[in-house]
Protein backbone atom coordinates (compact mmCIF):
# COMPACT_ATOMS: atom_id res chain seq x y z
CA UNK A 1 0.00 0.00 0.00
CA UNK A 2 1.23 3.51 -0.78
CA UNK A 3 2.47 5.66 2.04
CA UNK A 4 3.74 9.19 2.36
CA UNK A 5 2.48 12.71 2.94
CA UNK A 6 0.62 12.94 -0.38
CA UNK A 7 -1.28 9.66 -0.11
CA UNK A 8 -4.94 9.88 0.93
CA UNK A 9 -6.86 6.82 2.02
CA UNK A 10 -10.21 6.55 0.24
CA UNK A 11 -13.42 6.67 2.25
CA UNK A 12 -14.28 3.37 3.90
CA UNK A 13 -17.50 2.81 1.90
CA UNK A 14 -15.58 3.51 -1.32
CA UNK A 15 -12.87 1.00 -0.35
CA UNK A 16 -15.58 -1.59 0.39
CA UNK A 17 -17.21 -0.92 -3.00
CA UNK A 18 -20.48 0.11 -1.36
CA UNK A 19 -20.78 3.78 -2.43
CA UNK A 20 -19.94 5.65 -5.62
CA UNK A 21 -19.54 9.15 -4.24
CA UNK A 22 -19.43 10.79 -7.69
CA UNK A 23 -22.89 9.42 -8.57
CA UNK A 24 -24.22 10.16 -5.08
CA UNK A 25 -23.08 13.79 -5.32
CA UNK A 26 -24.87 14.20 -8.66
CA UNK A 27 -28.07 12.73 -7.21
CA UNK A 28 -27.95 14.98 -4.15
CA UNK A 29 -27.10 18.08 -6.18
CA UNK A 30 -30.34 17.64 -8.15
CA UNK A 31 -32.35 18.50 -4.99
CA UNK A 32 -35.00 16.01 -6.10
CA UNK A 33 -36.62 13.28 -4.02
CA UNK A 34 -34.77 10.00 -4.54
CA UNK A 35 -36.47 6.64 -4.95
CA UNK A 36 -33.82 4.46 -3.31
CA UNK A 37 -34.07 0.81 -4.43
CA UNK A 38 -32.04 -1.84 -2.64
CA UNK A 39 -32.30 -5.59 -3.07
CA UNK A 40 -30.93 -8.60 -1.28
CA UNK A 41 -31.18 -12.26 -2.16
CA UNK A 42 -34.60 -12.53 -0.49
CA UNK A 43 -36.13 -9.05 -0.27
CA UNK A 44 -36.46 -5.71 -2.03
CA UNK A 45 -36.70 -2.36 -0.23
CA UNK A 46 -37.86 0.96 -1.69
CA UNK A 47 -37.53 4.26 0.16
CA UNK A 48 -38.35 7.80 -0.93
CA UNK A 49 -35.70 10.03 0.62
CA UNK A 50 -34.93 13.75 0.74
CA UNK A 51 -31.43 14.95 1.57
CA UNK A 52 -30.85 17.07 4.68
CA UNK A 53 -27.56 18.08 6.24
CA UNK A 54 -28.30 15.93 9.28
CA UNK A 55 -29.06 12.86 7.15
CA UNK A 56 -31.58 11.58 4.67
CA UNK A 57 -35.23 12.06 5.60
CA UNK A 58 -37.37 9.05 4.62
CA UNK A 59 -40.75 10.17 3.29
CA UNK A 60 -42.23 6.78 2.41
CA UNK A 61 -40.96 3.21 2.40
CA UNK A 62 -42.08 -0.27 1.42
CA UNK A 63 -40.50 -3.68 1.75
CA UNK A 64 -41.41 -7.09 0.39
CA UNK A 65 -41.35 -8.45 3.96
CA UNK A 66 -44.75 -6.80 4.53
CA UNK A 67 -46.29 -8.92 1.76
CA UNK A 68 -46.25 -12.09 3.89
CA UNK A 69 -48.81 -10.50 6.21
CA UNK A 70 -50.99 -9.67 3.21
CA UNK A 71 -50.99 -13.27 2.00
CA UNK A 72 -48.18 -13.30 -0.58
CA UNK A 73 -46.91 -16.89 -0.78
CA UNK A 74 -44.38 -16.52 -3.60
CA UNK A 75 -40.78 -15.33 -3.82
CA UNK A 76 -40.14 -11.84 -2.47
CA UNK A 77 -37.26 -11.22 -4.88
CA UNK A 78 -39.01 -11.96 -8.18
CA UNK A 79 -40.11 -9.52 -10.86
CA UNK A 80 -43.81 -9.59 -9.77
CA UNK A 81 -42.79 -8.92 -6.15
CA UNK A 82 -40.49 -6.10 -7.30
CA UNK A 83 -43.33 -4.51 -9.26
CA UNK A 84 -45.66 -4.78 -6.26
CA UNK A 85 -43.18 -3.26 -3.81
CA UNK A 86 -42.61 -0.37 -6.23
CA UNK A 87 -46.37 0.04 -6.53
CA UNK A 88 -46.80 0.00 -2.73
CA UNK A 89 -44.02 2.53 -2.18
CA UNK A 90 -45.38 4.72 -4.95
CA UNK A 91 -48.85 4.77 -3.37
CA UNK A 92 -47.38 5.74 0.01
CA UNK A 93 -45.24 8.44 -1.59
CA UNK A 94 -48.22 9.78 -3.51
CA UNK A 95 -50.15 10.09 -0.23
CA UNK A 96 -47.16 11.93 1.27
CA UNK A 97 -47.23 14.45 -1.58
CA UNK A 98 -44.39 13.19 -3.77
CA UNK A 99 -45.03 13.89 -7.46
CA UNK A 100 -41.55 13.33 -8.94
CA UNK A 101 -38.59 11.17 -7.92
CA UNK A 102 -35.21 10.20 -9.32
CA UNK A 103 -34.29 6.51 -9.27
CA UNK A 104 -31.29 5.76 -7.02
CA UNK A 105 -29.98 2.24 -7.69
CA UNK A 106 -26.70 2.63 -5.82
CA UNK A 107 -23.95 0.22 -6.85
CA UNK A 108 -26.37 -2.37 -8.27
CA UNK A 109 -26.06 -3.47 -11.88
CA UNK A 110 -29.29 -2.58 -13.74
CA UNK A 111 -30.36 -4.82 -16.63
CA UNK A 112 -33.10 -4.13 -19.17
CA UNK A 113 -36.28 -5.91 -18.13
CA UNK A 114 -34.88 -6.82 -14.72
CA UNK A 115 -36.02 -6.54 -11.13
CA UNK A 116 -34.79 -2.97 -10.62
CA UNK A 117 -36.76 -1.65 -13.56
CA UNK A 118 -39.82 -3.63 -12.46
CA UNK A 119 -39.70 -1.55 -9.27
CA UNK A 120 -39.55 1.62 -11.36
CA UNK A 121 -42.56 0.47 -13.40
CA UNK A 122 -44.51 -0.09 -10.17
CA UNK A 123 -43.64 3.39 -8.92
CA UNK A 124 -44.77 4.94 -12.21
CA UNK A 125 -48.02 2.94 -12.24
CA UNK A 126 -48.74 4.23 -8.72
CA UNK A 127 -48.68 7.79 -10.05
CA UNK A 128 -45.19 9.09 -9.22
CA UNK A 129 -43.23 10.42 -12.17
CA UNK A 130 -39.82 8.75 -12.58
CA UNK A 131 -37.60 9.54 -15.58
CA UNK A 132 -37.06 6.22 -17.37
CA UNK A 133 -37.38 4.92 -20.90
CA UNK A 134 -40.26 2.57 -21.72
CA UNK A 135 -37.96 0.03 -23.37
CA UNK A 136 -36.13 -0.83 -20.12
CA UNK A 137 -39.26 -2.08 -18.34
CA UNK A 138 -40.14 -5.79 -18.25
CA UNK A 139 -42.98 -7.08 -20.41
CA UNK A 140 -46.48 -7.18 -18.90
CA UNK A 141 -46.35 -10.99 -18.94
CA UNK A 142 -43.22 -10.96 -16.76
CA UNK A 143 -44.66 -8.32 -14.42
CA UNK A 144 -47.77 -10.45 -13.95
CA UNK A 145 -45.65 -13.57 -13.41
CA UNK A 146 -46.75 -15.67 -16.39
CA UNK A 147 -43.15 -16.81 -16.83
CA UNK A 148 -43.24 -18.34 -13.33
CA UNK A 149 -46.69 -19.82 -12.85
CA UNK A 150 -50.28 -19.25 -13.95
CA UNK A 151 -51.46 -18.84 -10.34
CA UNK A 152 -49.24 -15.82 -9.69
CA UNK A 153 -51.15 -13.64 -12.16
CA UNK A 154 -54.28 -13.74 -10.01
CA UNK A 155 -52.21 -13.18 -6.86
CA UNK A 156 -50.59 -10.06 -8.35
CA UNK A 157 -54.01 -8.61 -9.17
CA UNK A 158 -55.34 -9.35 -5.68
CA UNK A 159 -52.23 -7.86 -4.04
CA UNK A 160 -52.65 -4.65 -6.07
CA UNK A 161 -56.24 -4.38 -4.78
CA UNK A 162 -55.09 -4.97 -1.19
CA UNK A 163 -52.36 -2.32 -1.51
CA UNK A 164 -54.83 0.22 -2.91
CA UNK A 165 -57.21 -0.47 -0.03
CA UNK A 166 -54.55 0.29 2.61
Amino acid sequence: MATGPRYNVAFRRRREGRTNYYTRRKLLASHETRAVVRRSNKNITVQFADFTMTGDKIIAAADTKQFKALGWEHSCSSIPAAYLVGYAAGLKAKKAGVEYAVLDLGMQNPQHGGVLFAVAKGIIDAGVEVPASEDVFPDEDRINGKHIDDKIEADVASMKQKLEAE
